[in-house]
């Protein structure tokens, strides 16, 4: 269960360099720039690891919603703040806010949730759906 120290309103930043597998390449190398799918995955990532101090050691978190609008172009080489805040705390259930900054301007805005899982029961689901569904489980 998620630690009561966990508050609505709770920080969390992380700063990141924008490498070259962050950015996309469709467009050519003149425009290397932050890709959205890993801007969603560093926010998952700051979310889940921010939230990991504050469940059990059997515990884990899945993401469950991601509504973010990617508003600028962050360069290849410049640096990104993510900061997050818990937004809202039900049961096992955490939405947070987020905003991320590269070294010029704020170019993302939104919110991502995530649910708080017991890893064992989820393996066992997992287990029982892939044997439901005739697919191999690992």
């Amino acid at each position: 269960m998620i630690k009561d120290s966990l508050r609505v309103g709770a920080l969390c930043s992380r700063t990141i360099e924008i490498d070259r597998d962050r950015t996309i390449s469709f467009l050519g190398e003149d425009l290397r720039i932050y890709a959205t799918p890993k801007l969603i995955d560093d926010i998952e990532q700051t979310c889940l690891d921010y939230l990991l101090g504050f469940v059990d050691e059997e515990e884990n978190s899945v993401g469950t919603a991601v509504n973010i609008a990617h508003t600028g172009a962050t360069l290849l080489g410049m640096t990104v703040r993510i900061e997050v805040s818990v937004a809202n705390i039900e049961g096992r259930a955490v939405r947070f806010d987020v905003a991320v900054f590269d070294d010029i301007e704020q170019v993302c805005a939104g919110s991502h949730s995530r649910f708080v899982v017991n890893v064992e029961k989820l393996k066992a689901r997992v287990r029982e759906k892939a044997s439901r569904a005739g697919v191999v489980s690992a």
